[in-house]
This record gives C-alpha cells, sequence and structure tokens, in this order.
C-alpha cells in the first residue's frame, strides 16, 4: 500500500516552525526519544477530533491514521491526560491585572491605571480581594515589588504596564508558552486548513533594517501592542460581567501581539528560503 506524502510545501512550513521549538527541546533537556514519546500520545489524542459520522473510533482507526501501533494507541487511549496546572500567581493575578487595567473604578480620567493606595474603598487590597479572599494582597503586592511589575511610592502602588509580564517564574511562563503558542497556531491551521470564518492572524514583516531602525519598531511594536491589549482587555472585561450567568456563554478567546528580531541570514530565515 503506498503511503500518501504531505504537501511539500507544508513540510517545508513544519521544519521552519519546529526550528525554535527543538531549541526549546535541547536547551531544556527533552531528547529526541523523549520527545517522540511525548508526540506519540498527542498524535493519539489528536486523532480523536477525526470522527467518521456513525462510526465508532476504534484504536484500528487510530492506528492507521497515525502510523502509531495499535498496542500503543490501546494503552495511550486509557491513559488519563496530563492536566497543565496553573498557580495560583496566574490565575489570581492576570484577573487583578485585568481589572486594574479595564474596570473604571481603577481608571485615571485618560484611562489609565490609577495609582492606588494600599488599602480603602478603592485600593489595591480591595481590588485583590475583589478577585480572590484566599490570597492576601500583601503577598501578591511583595511578588509584583520583587518582579518589578508595581512600584510603592508614597503609600500609592503603581502598576508598570509597559513592563507588565505576570508570573515570570518558570513554571508560570511555560503556562503561558503552551497556551498562547497553542492557540496561534490552531488559528494559523484553522486557516490553512479554508476554516471560515477565518480567524486573525497577520504580521508586518521587513528585512534589510538596521539595528537602530529595528530597536526603534520594537519600542513602537511595545507601545501599540500595549495600547491594543488594554482596549481588548476592557471591552472583554465588560462583555464577560454582562455574560456572566448565561447558558450560551461557553466560549473562550485569546488575542495576543508579538515582535521577533533575527540576522537577515539566520538559519531561520535560510531555510525558509529554501
Amino acid at each position: 500500500m503506498q503511503s500518501i506524502e504531505p504537501p511539500k510545501a507544508y513540510v517545508g512550513a513544519l521544519k521552519f516552525l519546529l526550528r525554535p521549538l527543538v531549541r526549546g527541546l535541547i536547551a531544556h533537556g527533552m531528547t529526541f526519544p523523549h520527545f517522540c514519546t511525548l508526540l506519540k500520545s498527542v498524535f493519539v489524542d489528536v486523532a480523536g477530533e477525526f470522527t467518521v459520522e456513525g462510526k465508532r473510533l476504534t484504536d484500528s482507526r487510530v492506528s492507521l491514521i497515525t502510523g502509531v501501533h495499535r498496542k500503543d494507541v490501546k494503552r495511550l487511549r486509557e491513559t488519563p491526560r496530563d492536566a497543565i496546572v496553573r498557580s495560583p500567581y496566574v490565575t489570581i493575578g492576570a484577573q487583578v491585572a485585568g481589572h486594574w487595567t479595564g474596570r473604571a473604578p481603577y481608571l485615571d480620567d485618560a484611562g489609565a491605571p490609577r495609582a492606588l493606595p494600599r488599602s480603602g474603598p478603592v485600593s489595591f487590597d480591595s481590588l485583590v480581594e475583589s478577585i480572590s479572599k484566599d490570597l492576601r494582597s500583601r503577598t501578591l503586592l511583595d511578588e509584583w515589588l520583587r518582579q518589578g511589575m508595581v512600584t510603592l511610592d508614597d503609600g500609592l502602588v503603581r502598576l508598570n504596564t509597559q513592563s507588565f509580564i505576570p508570573n515570570r517564574g518558570f513554571d508560570d511562563l511555560a503556562y503561558y508558552y503552551g497556551r498562547n503558542l497553542h492557540d496561534h497556531i490552531a488559528a494559523a491551521t484553522h486557516n490553512l486548513e479554508g476554516g471560515t470564518p477565518p480567524f486573525l492572524e497577520r504580521s508586518t514583516y521587513y528585512d534589510g533594517l538596521t539595528p537602530r531602525s529595528v530597536a526603534d519598531l520594537e519600542a513602537r511594536a511595545r507601545a501599540i501592542g500595549m495600547d491594543a491589549l488594554v482596549k481588548m482587555n476592557r471591552e472583554a472585561l465588560h462583555l464577560a460581567r454582562k455574560d456572566d450567568g448565561n447558558p450560551d456563554a461557553t466560549l473562550r478567546m485569546n488575542f495576543g501581539v508579538y515582535f521577533f528580531k533575527s540576522e537577515k541570514d539566520a538559519p531561520m530565515d535560510k531555510d525558509d528560503k529554501e
């Protein structure tokens, strides 16, 4: 039986996008055999989405469409999925920042996050307490001060929106790494497969630039990107509060921005042109 070869253009694109992923794998001690074991379980898991109407998805069919041995398919399908665990700082910290940049009581006349007193009706303490009564505001404040995400001047807590990257601990960064790249690739895959309507997935690319020009563009991208994120957060927060309790409120969304730079003749760019 002759195997079906995937499109050459797709293989080239896949090789290109895998380079930074593999760089991360090597940097964090994940070997090729370990990754293959992980990848095998993902193949089997995702194959569950390729059902045929009116027919049960058997181990044999999963083996056929993935190339994974049927014995391995049976074992992997009986193995519970590993849960992605978020620390309290990811969940609560992100919500605190979202409300601080999106809710009217915490914004100044220009729509920017207000400097908040430590305590009072509209304060850092009341903001954290409105999100969770299980985490002390002092604990979160100390962590954010350590990470440089807020400053404390004359009793006022100020959010550093330009450098606000919640939870710089490795476990929390790894969570965002998986979630954001998953959603970006999922959106691009949806579009590549002709999904309708297509998701927003665009970028602006230029080469032949000087370091000074790229630095200027990076600074501009940070300012524009943060402004877009704050505005989107404000609108999403408003709608989330409006949709609270609605039985149709079953969807999630993710909107992000990114900026990347490298040498024009870096290996990634060379692969792109092959």
